[in-house]
């Protein structure tokens, strides 16, 4: 059965992987980020959650992309500084992913094939949250903030 813990991206700034595997037994916020997006915001809630619950077991990992409005068209070394400058962001950073140009990071390819094309980001900041074993367990659209009741409820079931 394939899980999101068969799917590795690269890490942002390097060529290390970050294989999803590596969080097993970890919750973990899968968020496609952008630096130019009216939502660019959101990083500094998903900071909070970050700092807040890791200790209990949860990952946020933003992955940058540039499908969306073309709102990160910067380099990864301009990206990263971006997020820690901006919003002090700690959390793990992909490379840039590709969601609607082809080819599709398989990891979008396998929410796609899990929940429908429906499920896909249709813009920056949509959420998936992948449980210990690494099911998808809830999706969570773009406008919602990070610190919403519904997600960090999700979150704390996932982690209980």
């Amino acid at each position: 059965m394939t899980t999101a813990h068969n799917f590795t991206f690269t890490q942002l700034n390097g060529a290390a992987p970050v294989a999803l595997e590596d969080f097993a037994g970890k919750v973990v916020l899968v968020v496609n980020v952008a630096s130019a997006c009216g939502l660019t915001p959101q990083y500094g809630p998903l900071e909070k959650l970050y700092e807040a619950k890791k200790a209990q077991g949860l990952v946020v990992l933003g992955a940058p992309c540039n499908d969306f409005g073309a709102q990160e068209s910067g380099t990864e070394g301009e990206i990263g500084s971006f997020c820690e400058t901006s919003f002090g962001v700690t959390f793990p950073m992909t490379g840039k992913v590709s969601i609607v140009n082809e080819p599709r990071h398989p990891f979008y390819e396998w929410v796609k094939g899990e929940l429908g094309a429906d499920a896909l980001p249709k813009w920056n900041f949509h959420k998936y949250l992948i449980g210990k074993k690494g099911e998808l367990l809830a999706t969570f659209g773009s406008r919602m903030e990070p610190d919403a009741p519904e997600i960090v409820a999700a979150i704390d079931a996932a982690l209980a």
